[in-house]
């Protein structure tokens, strides 16, 4: 089963900005910690993220669940350049709650006032059939706001041009 939820919104700032900024920022500034989604602390084989194909594993603060931290890998299905990205998390080294993967979506699209529209949209995919109500929950209420906390950092991140840590 797959649950979609996204959002959109306006970026003030250059299509590239809007672009690379949630791919190729410091990923600790915009996983923070919300509610009981604990911080990014460091990534770690990331030499060819940004890439199609490319890869990183994402390490997230442990906590009263996780003594050893949560991991799971990042990969990079595709890139069509200042338009589109779609990545996907998998492998979890952690408890998932059932879900086997999430896919998500960045599009940015320039606007005639030079602003940029930005489509991020997340798909869960689960394969526990008991766990689609909650499943379904999960996405549409705690995830959803998740990605808006993420959207809020990515957007400061591109309004304060702050540096990439790849390509």
């Amino acid at each position: 089963m797959q649950y979609k939820t996204g959002l959109t919104a306006i970026f003030n700032c250059s299509l590239e900005r809007a672009f690379k900024t949630p791919m190729l920022c410091d990923v600790t500034k915009v996983h923070t910690g919300y509610g009981p989604m604990t911080r990014c602390v460091s990534v770690s084989q990331d030499k060819t993220w940004g890439q199609i194909g490319g890869s990183r594993r994402v390490l997230m603060e442990p906590n009263f669940f996780f003594k050893e931290g949560q991991e799971a890998l990042d990969v990079v299905l595709e890139r069509v350049e200042n338009k589109y990205w779609k990545i996907e998390i998998r492998d979890f080294k952690y408890a998932s709650l059932g879900f086997e993967k999430f896919q998500g979506e960045w599009y940015t699209k320039e606007n005639k006032n030079g602003s940029v529209e930005v489509i991020y949209v997340y798909t869960l995919f689960s394969n526990k059939i008991l766990a689609y109500p909650f499943h379904w929950l999960f996405t549409k209420l705690f995830w959803r706001n998740y990605m808006k906390h993420a959207m809020h950092q990515i957007q400061e991140l591109a309004y304060n041009n702050e540096p990439y840590v790849q390509r």
